[in-house]
């Protein structure tokens, strides 16, 4: 998987927010809330190939959860992402 391009993370107001920019995604009219561990998720993997199995690790290095809880969110997140388009599957 791979975060298409075009997307950019910023803080407003306290809050991590992803857009659209640029042509390629004009028709992206929505800004996708993130949590921090979500945001620091994105910043890690953006622009290199990844799995879920890659989120998990880097949640196990930055966070204290166990490898099974790690691993079911870095899943659920990666099938969020890709429901809203943010990125392509495999």
């Amino acid at each position: 998987m791979r975060i298409k391009e075009g997307f950019i993370l910023r803080t407003i107001c306290g809050q991590h927010v992803i857009s659209g920019e640029g042509t390629a995604n004009v028709n992206f009219s929505q800004l996708i809330s993130l949590n921090e561990s979500a945001a620091y998720l994105f910043r890690s993997v953006k622009d290199k190939d990844f799995t879920p199995e890659t989120m998990a690790d880097l949640l196990l290095e930055e966070y204290e959860v166990d490898a099974e809880t790690a691993l079911k969110d870095a899943k659920d997140l990666c099938d969020k992402w890709i429901e809203v388009g943010l990125i392509a599957s495999a």
